[in-house]
């Protein structure tokens, strides 16, 4: 098991900026991969960014290409996701999973944390 906490959440304009923070611990050593997703309400859970724990390049929605950007910093077992030039659209709570695989399908990943809310303002 690996246990996930996020934070960093809150309320911004639109333009603005945010960072998520995805604090692992437990068996990190099994996981291959850390996705963000989000939810807004009423809507599904979409794929947000993913990055493999060790090395590898990151994958990107289309929705968030180029505003963006997840790192790792594996000395601190944290997932960042660095969210510039924010839009109204982009409220909803976000979350962070583990994985074996890098995938943009949520089924592919084993362990969530509980969810930061982020909320831009137009």
């Amino acid at each position: 098991q690996v246990q996930l906490v996020e934070s960093g959440g809150g309320l911004a304009q639109a333009g603005g900026s945010l960072r998520l923070s995805c604090a692992a611990s437990g068996r990190t050593f099994s996981t291959y991969a850390i996705a963000w997703f989000r939810q807004a309400p009423g809507k599904e859970r979409e794929f947000v960014a993913a990055i493999p724990w060790r090395v590898g390049r990151a994958t990107y929605a289309d929705s968030v290409k180029g505003r963006f950007t997840i790192s790792r910093d594996n000395a601190k077992n944290t997932v960042y996701l660095q969210m510039n030039s924010l839009e109204p659209e982009d409220t909803a709570v976000y979350y962070c999973a583990a994985g074996q695989t890098l995938s943009i399908r949520d089924i592919q990943y084993y362990n969530w944390g509980q969810g930061t809310q982020v909320t831009v303002s137009s």
